[in-house]
């Protein structure tokens, strides 16, 4: 299978893709993509790359970057990709976990805290009882040293893995994806909040509203102090970046 279409979204490449290509590009080429990543974008990963042209590069540079959020698949039909979806991180982990449950698959989960890490675990080990868990480790919220780095690829090479699951936060996770999954025989794929959505930590806005691309606003009346600056400044950001590159037609 080719590599899907990439459209650029104010100089971002988002992967033209839905749910069920971006499942079948994955597994089609799984040796192709082993020591590569994967990025789920949304507005606000975009309107960063778009400002920082280091964090651009690493997005631009991924195996796959999923749309993510609305408004990007949004853009891509308005500009002819009928074929462009939402694909969300949490969907798209548990979509791979239900599809290797009972392979020989291996999975590595790094990131959040270690209660919400340790949740998420339990969770997972009750949906997919026969999923093969090759290791989990929180994130120690700071940068890691050369040290720590070398330490981190060593068990994840030693367990075997072929998923490598970081959820640290964008643009940490893209850019650590960037910096060490070449290093590894697995693909790295950054998931943000995937790992607490799932556990149940982060509660997922009702079905009708994703559908209708308000789960921004479910999650801003959830947590208002938080994302208020990221929804309004990030979001009208998009709009006049799209707006100078007459991207919306």
């Amino acid at each position: 299978m080719n590599e899907p279409e990439r459209i650029k979204i104010i100089g971002v490449d988002i992967s033209v893709v839905n749910f069920d290509l971006a499942q079948k590009y994955l597994f089609d080429n799984f040796d192709l993509a082993r020591g590569g990543y994967i990025c789920a974008a949304n507005v606000h990963t975009t309107v960063t790359a778009h400002e920082d042209k280091n964090y651009r590069k690493v997005q631009n540079s991924s195996f796959m970057t999923l749309p993510d959020g609305k408004p990007l698949s949004v853009v891509g039909k308005k500009r002819g990709k009928s074929s462009m979806e939402r694909v969300t991180g949490p969907d798209f982990l548990e979509e791979v976990l239900k599809r290797t449950e009972n392979t020989e698959f291996k999975h590595y989960f790094y990131g959040t805290t270690q209660e919400n890490l340790d949740n998420f675990i339990s969770t997972i080990k009750r949906n997919y009882q026969n999923l093969k868990i090759a290791g989990a480790e929180p994130s120690v919220f700071r940068s890691l040293s050369n040290e720590e780095e070398d330490e981190l690829i060593k068990r994840i090479n030693e367990s075997g893995a072929d998923f490598v699951w970081i959820a640290l936060g964008a643009p940490r996770q893209e850019i650590f994806c960037n910096k060490l999954a070449e290093r590894t025989n697995a693909v790295w794929i950054a998931v943000g909040g995937a790992f607490n959505v799932i556990s149940g930590v982060i509660p997922r806005a009702p079905q009708w509203m994703q559908d209708h691309g308000l789960e921004w606003f479910y999650r801003l009346a959830k947590e208002p102090g938080r994302l208020f600056k990221r929804y309004f400044v990030t979001n009208t950001k998009f709009l006049w970046y799209l707006f100078k590159e007459k991207g919306v037609k």
